[in-house]
Formats: C-alpha cells, sequence, structure tokens
C-alpha cells in the first residue's frame, strides 16, 4: 500500500560545528553518514510514499564540503515537492567560504536568520564555540553586501536579559535598520524558545514576568500570548483534554545519524524514538508513522493535561510561556519520570 501524504525526510547526513545551549533537537555526535547513505534512506521509503521531499541536514545547513553538490542531489532525490532553502544559512561556512554567499544568491534566498544570546562572551558560551559572536557580525556585514537581508534572532533568559539589550542598541549603531531599507526592513526579535532538547536545562533561567527589559517587548515575538506558568496551572489543573502533538496532512521525519527515526514533534530523546531504519522492518516503521504508535504518543493520549498539571507545574512560577510550548514541558517531564 502507498500513502498519498507528503512525506519530508531530514537527516543528519554531516552534523553541526555548534553545540548550542538552546538547542531543541538535542546534542547528538557529529558523524559523517558516508557516501550514498542519503539515496539508501530515499529507497527505504519509496515503496510505501509517492511524495517525498528529502534534506540532507538537521541542524547547520550546508555543512559539507561539496554544498553545491549536495544541495542538486537533495532535489534530485525528492520525488515530491523540492526542497527549500528557507531562511537558514551557515554561518559557520559563510565566515569560512567566500563563494558560500554566491550559493545562497544562486538559489533564491533573500533573507538569513542569525541568532545571537548576547554580546560577544554569551553568544560565544551559549553556540559552543569561541569566535561565534565575531563570526555573526561578520556573516552580517558579508550578506548585506551581496544583497541578502539578515535577521536577528536572541533567545531571552534571566542569565542573559541586560545583555539582550545592549544587542538590540549594537544592530542600531551598526545601523542595519537603515542598510536593510531596500532588502525589506530588518527584523530584531527575541523570544525564550521551546523547553525541550538542551533548552529544557535552562528552565530554572527561564525570563520571569516583568524581567523583558522594556526596550525588547516591541520585538518579543507574541509577546502578548506569553502566559506566566502559574496562569497556565490555574487555567489547566482540571484540565480533562490531552496535549498529544500530531502531523496533520504532511508527515516530517528526522533522522539521526545513527539511523534513528523520529517525528518532529520535540526533542530527538529515547522515549520519542519510532525505530531504526537499519535494524527494524520497515513495514513496521510506516505503520508506526502513519499511526503514530509510539509508546510517548501513547501515553500522551492517555494522561490528561490537568493531570500533567497538577504533577509536574509549579503554581508559584513567574517563568513565561507560550501555552503551546508549555505543554511539550510537562509531557517530557512526565515521559522522562516514567
Amino acid at each position: 500500500m502507498k500513502y498519498d501524504r507528503p512525506l519530508f525526510l531530514c537527516a543528519d547526513l554531516y552534523g553541526c560545528p555548534n553545540r548550542c545551549r538552546h538547542c531543541w533537537l538535542g546534542h547528538m555526535p557529529n558523524r559523517d553518514m558516508g557516501p550514498g547513505a542519503d539515496a539508501w534512506i530515499v529507497e527505504q521509503f519509496k515503496p510505501w510514499f509517492d511524495k517525498i521531499t528529502f534534506y540532507s541536514w538537521l541542524r547547520e545547513p550546508d555543512f559539507c564540503p561539496d554544498y553545491r553538490a549536495q544541495w542538486e542531489r537533495d532535489k534530485a532525490l525528492s520525488t515530491g515537492e523540492p526542497p527549500e532553502r528557507f531562511e537558514l544559512a551557515s554561518f559557520w561556512r559563510l565566515a569560512r567560504d567566500p563563494d558560500y554567499v554566491n550559493f545562497l544568491r544562486e538559489v533564491g534566498v533573500s533573507c538569513v536568520q542569525l541568532t545571537f544570546f548576547g554580546l560577544e562572551p554569551m553568544t560565544d558560551r551559549y553556540v559552543g564555540r569561541k569566535g561565534a559572536f565575531r563570526e555573526l557580525l561578520a556573516a552580517t556585514e558579508l550578506l548585506l553586501a551581496n544583497g541578502i537581508r539578515p535577521r536577528w534572532q536572541l533567545f531571552l533568559n534571566e542569565e542573559n536579559r541586560e545583555e539582550a539589550a545592549a544587542l538590540l542598541r549594537l544592530s542600531e549603531e551598526l545601523e542595519l535598520p537603515r542598510r536593510c531599507e531596500a532588502l525589506g526592513g530588518f527584523k530584531f526579535f527575541v523570544h525564550a524558545g521551546s523547553c525541550d532538547g538542551e533548552n529544557r536545562t535552562l528552565y530554572p533561567i527561564r525570563i520571569r514576568k516583568g524581567h523583558v527589559p522594556e526596550a525588547l517587548i516591541p520585538h518579543f515575538l507574541n509577546y502578548n500570548a506569553q502566559r506566566t506558568e502559574a496562569e497556565l496551572c490555574a487555567a489547566w489543573r482540571d484540565d480533562a483534554s490531552h496535549a498529544v502533538p500530531h502531523n496533520d496532512g504532511d508527515i516530517v521525519l528526522y533522522i539521526s545519524n545513527n539511523y534513528d527515526l523520529f517525528f518532529n514533534f520535540t526533542h530527538m530523546r529515547p522515549e520519542w524514538r519510532i525505530g531504526n531504519l537499519k535494524t527494524d522492518p520497515m513495514e513496521e516503521l510506516v505503520r508506526r508513522v502513519v499511526e503514530e504508535d509510539i509508546p510517548a504518543l501513547r501515553e500522551a493520549r492517555r494522561v490528561t493535561l490537568g493531570e500533567l498539571v497538577r504533577r509536574y507545574g509549579d503554581p508559584a512560577s513567574d517563568r513565561l510561556f507560550e501555552p503551546d510550548d508549555y505543554k511539550p514541558w510537562l509531557l517530557n517531564c512526565h515521559l522522562e519520570r516514567m
């Protein structure tokens, strides 16, 4: 049986140069999956899906020596919609490969998102690599010089909130709003991120209500939708619904570099593992994918949101969350303790 639903496969073919403390996927060892791994992965799914879109990266885009050939290969392997470029690019490669920005232009990239955590020491520490802050600034200048709009993203918490305001001032000192006018305008935005993967470890220093610097409020993504943990606990304490992530329409799968398979719902931890492409029967893997039948999701369908709040929520906490970010936090607390 073939399924008509589009399937998107994202494989960690080459790894990532960074070890970001906010990474929602979680830290994984870097290893090259080797020649032919991409084609082999796609071939496993072809008997089951007509519309497959393949991406050769999960973390850092274009983190391979021959990124031009790999991009063409991604497109050639895709039997459904061709892969897209989005607003993501490798700032690691921008700082090291003078031809990379030309490639970005050729494939139609008009905006590139660059992620900061404050000024130089803070950003270097959160990216996990000395020199990252200066590379981000160099990437900003290189993009501008080549007609590509940089967009600055900052993850905000209690540790970096003062530096976050200083980063906004730096963007103004560099005249980025003026210099980006002809490219569609400069965007600087702030958020706390999800609370899964490595970002779970930052829960103790998650930004608190009243601690967002006033200058950053206009730049805080969905600021009006933020709620304190206490507010969410009060609202959901007796909620009988279930926090169950779901792929409605397209199916998106992440493939680790040891061929473990995951949904794109949350971090790539053992409790969310669908199975392994090398060791599990393909028919059973496809069934689990289509029916969304893995232990984590079965448990999510069993436990109510109210139960999760009563067990794992902090009714006195003024940490800020978007509601859709707090639900996975609660569910993952439950799954980790089972």
